[in-house]
């Protein structure tokens, strides 16, 4: 491929690592998710987006935390089952406006929202909203032409 091509590609299709999110099964029992953010914080490792699905059993946890590698490796180490997977997490100026262009611009492309959920606020105090799409590379390309502000773990880590 074409070095001037490429550089272009990757200007225009930002660059950065993807944002990580661990899911994690946690016992339905007072203080499990409350144990796992001792744990982390334990590691300097802090949580900055959360969703919870509860049943009666069980409760999948699914977190995006300040050091993905090293929370992979404590839970590795404590037998700690886990998923990974990549999500795009944009900054919104507005909360509002901003999320239905976003779901205004996916929605013209074609492409799916499997999960969403906000997380806690950015390091510039904006809102940020992450997002699980069925096909991640497409959708920030389609995003950033936009002219959305992506977010990626670098921009995260405080």
């Amino acid at each position: 491929m074409d070095e001037e091509f490429q550089s272009e590609t990757n200007t225009m299709a930002g660059s950065g690592t993807p944002v990580r999110q661990f899911s994690i099964m946690l016992p339905n029992r007072v203080g499990a998710l409350a144990s796992l953010v001792k744990l982390l914080r334990a590691s300097s490792i802090e949580v900055i987006g959360l969703s919870v699905q509860d049943s009666r059993d069980a409760t999948v946890a699914r977190l995006i935390l300040t050091d993905t590698d090293e929370a992979e490796a404590i839970f590795c180490e404590k037998g700690i089952p886990h998923t990974i997977c990549e999500l795009v997490v944009l900054a919104l100026k507005e909360a509002g406006p901003g999320l239905l262009q976003c779901l205004d611009i996916l929605m013209t492309a074609e492409t799916n929202v499997d999960f969403a959920y906000a997380m806690l606020p950015g390091p510039e105090g904006q809102a940020l909203l992450a997002m699980h799409v069925e096909d991640y590379d497409f959708a920030t390309s389609v995003l950033n032409r936009s002219g959305l502000k992506l977010m990626y773990e670098e921009d995260l880590i405080r």
